[in-house]
This record gives C-alpha cells, structure tokens and sequence, in this order.
C-alpha cells in the first residue's frame, strides 16, 4: 500500500509523534492512511474520537443516530451546553473539525443492526465499539469477525470499566468471553445505574491508545487480555482470555453463518410470531392508552418503580403516579390497591417488567408494563416531561 505524504502544516502539527522512534514519519503516514469506525458518539466514544482525530488518523467514522441531551455532557465531552437537541454526529463533526481539520469525518446517520452493519463496517480498518447496550455489543463482535477487522472494545459502569482487543486473527471474540447475554434487566445500563463522568474518559482512552498501536504495528496490545479498572479502589486487573475453539462465531467450526437478530437474540424484544406480552407473562400497555384510561371514569394507579433521584428529576406525579422503587417493592407491596388496575413504569420499560411480574406473583389481578415506559410518555404523550 502507497502510503500518503503529510503536508507541511501536518508536519507541524504532528512533530511530537515524528519524534518518537516506533512513530515517525512513516508511522505518522499510515495514522493518515487509516480509516477507523467509532460505534457510538457517547461517554466512550468522546475520548476515542478526540484522540484519533487528534493523532491524525485520516478517516474516522462516526455512527450515532441519537441527538444531545443535557444528560449526557457530564460525561459525553464530544458535546457542549449549546448542542443540546442537535443530531449527535453534527456536534461530533464541528468539534473534530477544530480538533483536527486534516481529518476527514464519515457520518453515518443510522441505528446500526443485522441489515446495514457489515455494509457500513467494511471499509473501515478497526472499528472501536463505544456502545452501552448488549445487542449492539454482539452485533459489532459478530460483524467483526466475519469481515476481519480488530473490534477494540469497552464498557463503563459506575466505577468500574473494562477494555480488550477482539477479534484479531487467532484471538478470542467477544463472545468467547460472554457467548450467552445476561437476562434482560438483570444488567442495568448507565441510565439507571450510574457512572462517573471521568471514567468514559479513562477507558475511551485505552480504547483510543489500541487503536493507534493497531494501525502502527506497535507494542502489546490487549488481544488475550481483559483489564479491569476500578476507579474507587484505583486498581487495575487482567484477566487472559482466549479464543473458545468452540465459539459459535469465531471457533474451529463455527455454528453462526451470518447475522442475526440480536435483540431477539438479547431478550430485547419477542422472537418473531411471539405474543408481545410473551416474555414474563406480563401484559403490555402503550403511552397514549394509559392517558386515555386515566382521563376515564376507572383510572389505573399508576405505580413508578425508578430511583429517588430519577423521580426528583421527572415523574408523573401530577397524574397520580406513586413512587416506590423495585428494590423496594416487595416489602411495600401493601401500598398497592387490588381494587383497581396496576401500571407500573419506568425508565424504558425493563425494571417495570420485573416488577409487574412480582405484583402477579403475589396475587394481584390486572397489572399492566407501561412500554417503554416514561420515555414513551414523553415522546408520545407530554414532551414536557424530563426524562434522566
């Protein structure tokens, strides 16, 4: 491969990196020469981007099809106070473009799955995964290793974060580690349960130094190996990982020929032809018919299982939502009538579910999972609502 010249102001910028001896001038080319995928403009895909963009990788792809929310600058850096409601990946490219404007910035304005993900990862040399969701791990894994390219992966959550090289020729997969998905719920995701601001920061940085060690041919990097930070204790460990010969994707004789659904294949959602209120055995409501059923005569209690702090920033108090949260549940369940229909929500419609599975257990007779719980109110029925 012909390798592109730098230009004299990239000279410039980049005299630090021709200055070390395992970079140089020829290192610095094949940055410029590079093409690498970030999944994700969130927490982990701040850093990542940043500090590619900033290294002079030529090409970097964007995928993100979400917009900014006040919620995610304690952590999402990529974005500031005055981007709050543009897309994602606007935001993205104006700041890339003041990082470096060498660096040429693909967006790709989609909800990656099964249908578009080897189309829009192929010409990419590494992709990174910044995502915070277990499908989208497992599609970026699967993908991955059917197309060949290293899969630097990362996850964050409270104070703890994770960081590895998938998928590289010999090496383990990501599902060599975890080949089955943990049950929907079981898992919360950072909206629920938290996670410092710093630490996307941190591991988005490890992710961001592979990358640059991949595309350079240099050092040790974490193929075969899992390091795990906990930032409250300030410690660090490795776990060695490797490829499972059995690995339904990756393995000797591989079971998984393609792509599939991964959030049937997580729990998400029903396998096609399934009742929609299948899993658990819990009925399903939407938004607008809970409105409609409280404007009426029998009105449903309506019953919010998030966190305090969830509810002090948004809630459906003044519909007559009570409060008690599901690690609360079953020790307050007297505070919930038999005498009248059960809604329960919260945030997207996860915890809900277990916790009208608890209510039916225990001998209540019509609870209802709001779906998708109070982002669904607010998209569908009362936007003024805040949602964390």
């Amino acid at each position: 491969m012909t390798l592109p010249d730098l230009s004299r102001p990239e000279l410039l910028r980049y005299a630090r990196h021709l200055a070390l001896p395992d970079v140089g001038m020829e290192g610095q080319r094949r940055l410029k020469a590079a093409r690498v995928l970030c999944v994700g403009a969130g927490g982990l895909g701040s850093p990542v981007a940043l500090y590619l963009a900033a290294a002079g990788v030529g090409t970097l792809g964007l995928v993100d099809f979400d917009v900014v929310d006040a919620t995610n600058l304690q952590r999402q850096i990529l974005h500031g106070t005055k981007d709050v409601g543009r897309p994602k990946l606007d935001s993205a490219a104006d700041r890339l473009a003041d990082v470096n404007p060498h660096v040429e910035v693909v967006r790709h304005d989609a909800h990656l799955d099964s249908t578009n993900a080897l189309d829009i990862l192929r010409p990419y040399d590494v992709v990174v995964d910044g995502t915070d969701n277990f499908p989208t791990r497992y599609l970026v894994n699967d993908a991955c290793v059917m197309l060949g390219k290293p899969n630097v992966f990362g996850s964050v959550f409270r104070w703890e974060g994770q960081a590895s090289v998938f998928a590289t020729p010999g090496g383990p997969c990501y599902r060599c580690l975890f080949r089955e998905p943990p049950p929907p719920g079981l898992v919360p995701n950072c909206a629920e349960g938290g996670v410092l601001g710093v630490l996307p920061g941190i591991i988005g940085s490890l992710q961001a130094l592979e990358t640059l060690k991949l595309i350079l041919g240099v050092g040790d990097t974490l193929a075969g190996r899992l390091v795990i930070f906990d930032a409250l204790e300030m410690s660090w460990r490795e776990v060695a990982l490797r490829r499972n010969p059995e690995c339904p994707v990756c393995g000797d004789h591989p079971t998984q020929a393609g792509l599939i659904d991964y959030e049937v294949f997580c729990g998400v959602k029903p396998a096609p032809g399934a009742e929609p209120a299948a899993e658990n055995g819990v009925p399903e409501i939407d938004a607008a018919e809970v409105a409609r059923r409280l404007d009426g005569s029998a009105p449903p209690f309506l019953l919010d299982v998030r966190e305090p702090w969830e509810w002090a920033v948004g809630s459906l108090e003044s519909r007559g939502a009570r409060l008690i949260p599901l690690g609360e549940l079953e020790r307050r369940t007297e505070e919930v009538p038999r005498d009248r229909p059960v809604v329960v929500y919260c945030r997207v419609g996860e915890r809900s579910r277990t916790a009208a599975r608890t209510l039916l257990d225990a001998g209540w007779s019509e609870v209802y999972n709001l779906s998708g719980g109070i982002q669904a109110w607010a998209r569908d029925v009362d936007p003024d609502v805040p949602v964390a």
